[in-house]
């Protein structure tokens, strides 16, 4: 039975285009003052909560779980895409002194954003982004949303673990990451926590700036040409059988057919706006096309792939990737600044709007009623279409003042200078030789696992305590499951999303109140 279409009510309507804003408000705030885009994911679904439990008639409409999982989609997707789709990417031309890139630029990421939410709402519950995988904040905000709906047991852990998050976070400790372990798939973790560790320790025990030596950027580059093949590969298959899945291979065809070509299109409409023809031959223009369309569809599937694993999506980091090739190959400085913004502009939104499915997927029953699952899928992406519109006036209006302050996303001064910098001596080769063990680790663990991808996803985080937060959460989990076994996995579950959900709010918190010191 198909479930009424809460947009039809405007005052739910209402309250979407309300949050929408200050979640954009929030994303470009945090991001220019302190570098961070924090989920506001829970935010959203404790605002609608907040709402419901108001003793007025007008208020009873948010009371539905599926409701407060719209404000949590519209929310974090105002967020991620205001800050990380929008803002960063403009102020890159603005940087480099080229402010009359700023508007073309921002029209183009504007198209990329879109696109990118709707191919992953195209692509989820598919062979390649599968509902049953972990996407452990969407899997936090349902249990938030669950638990402040049906109260009981369940409601009783998850609280443990959202005061054990905030706890641990006053402490310095990542739960987050911790929580995180006791939800996704623990081979791909297990790799994540490896390269996390190996970053922090590489230099202080070996001597060995790996990061300076580039080699986490030749890992990310041979996993994640090896998941891209792998991508292909599904594609191509003719398999009948997609038992398990809301959505079949051919689906998946079709949506990367589509955005392949969106970001040709994207890609060339950039080029002629910004004036490349006049830097470049055809030859090289038509090379700048395909590269910047190639460069922004595989950062699209690294950083969901990664997202959808680990909670985390390295979008700057694998943006400097295609930014380092870009330099390599020859383009000149202008194209590379329309390339990098138009690469980091893909991802952010795709990895979120993961998140906000993965948490109507468990509200909706884990899409045992497949039409209800397709149908609710539908409305959240209305929701979180609603918000990137809402954000784009939004960021449009407050950039100039932000920037004529000089508060500038600190990654936009990062691209700035590797643009000016150039290619570094040694660098190709770097690449070359640390994209083949990344290569052959992606390729051993396979589509399922994307061991290649979560070990550069850790490599390329200098965070320490993330890396043996997570260690620790799987060891604690594999005695969990030895002694309870089965029993203990829901228990388990919960109180992870807890750690997550209390991660989240102290980060939030902790970020605001920063922000307004620094201010």
């Amino acid at each position: 039975m198909r479930q009424d279409n809460p947009l039809k009510d405007i005052g739910i309507v209402v309250m979407l285009i309300l949050l929408s804003v200050l979640g954009a408000i929030i994303g470009v705030q945090l991001l220019t003052t302190l570098g961070v885009t924090p989920n506001t994911s829970i935010i959203g679904a404790l605002l609608a909560m907040l709402l419901a439990r108001m003793p007025m008639k007008a208020f009873q409409r948010y009371r539905s779980v599926h409701t407060q999982n719209l404000a949590q989609t519209a929310i974090s997707s105002a967020t991620f895409g205001a800050a990380n789709s929008l803002l960063m990417p403009i102020a890159v031309p603005w940087v480099m002194g080229q402010p009359q890139l700023v508007l073309p630029m921002f029209v183009g990421v504007s198209a990329a954003m879109l696109l990118d939410a709707y191919l992953l709402y195209r692509l989820f519950d598919t062979r390649v982004f599968p509902a049953s995988n972990a996407w452990p904040p969407g899997v936090a905000a349902a249990e938030a949303i669950k638990a402040g709906d049906k109260g009981g047991k369940q409601a009783w852990l998850l609280v443990v673990g959202i005061v054990g998050g905030v706890a641990g976070s006053m402490l310095k400790i990542p739960m987050a990451a911790f929580g995180t372990a006791f939800i996704g798939n623990i081979w791909a973790l297990s790799m994540f926590g490896i390269g996390l560790l190996l970053r922090a320790y590489s230099e202080p025990i070996a001597g060995i700036d790996i990061n300076a030596n580039y080699i986490p950027h030749g890992v990310m580059v041979g996993a994640g040409l090896v998941a891209l093949i792998q991508v292909v590969q599904v594609i191509r298959s003719k398999k009948t059988d997609n038992s398990g899945y809301s959505s079949p291979d051919s689906e998946v065809r079709k949506a990367l057919g589509l955005g392949s070509v969106g970001y040709v299109l994207i890609a060339a409409l950039l080029a002629l706006a910004a004036g490349l023809w006049s830097e470049m031959s055809l030859p090289m223009l038509l090379l700048f096309i395909v590269y910047a369309a190639f460069a922004a569809f595989v950062h699209e599937l690294i950083v969901g792939i990664a997202a959808m694993h680990s909670g985390w999506f390295p979008a700057f980091a694998v943006a400097l990737i295609t930014l380092i090739i870009g330099i390599l190959i020859g383009f000149p400085p202008l194209a590379l600044c329309v390339l990098t913004g138009f690469t980091a502009a893909t991802g952010p939104a795709f990895a979120d709007m993961g998140y906000d499915l993965k948490a109507g997927f468990v509200l909706r029953g884990h899409g045992k009623n497949l039409q209800e699952e397709l149908w609710g899928r539908r409305i959240q992406l209305i929701a979180a279409l609603i918000a990137f519109v809402v954000a784009i006036p939004v960021v449009w209006y407050a950039h100039y003042s932000y920037f004529a302050q000089d508060l500038l996303p600190p990654v936009a001064r990062v691209y700035a200078k590797t643009i000016q910098a150039g290619a570094e001596p040694g660098i190709a080769m770097s690449l070359l030789i640390w994209a083949i063990p990344g290569a052959i680790i992606q390729l051993i663990g396979g589509p399922k696992r994307q061991l290649g991808v979560l070990l550069a996803t850790g490599l390329l985080i200098n965070n320490a305590a993330a890396g043996w937060a997570i260690i620790a959460g799987i060891v604690l989990r594999l005695i969990i499951s030895r002694v309870w076994g089965e029993r203990g996995r829901t228990p388990m579950e919960v109180m992870a999303a807890g750690f997550i959900a209390g991660d989240a709010l102290y980060s939030f918190f902790h970020s605001i109140f920063a922000s307004g010191a620094k201010k």
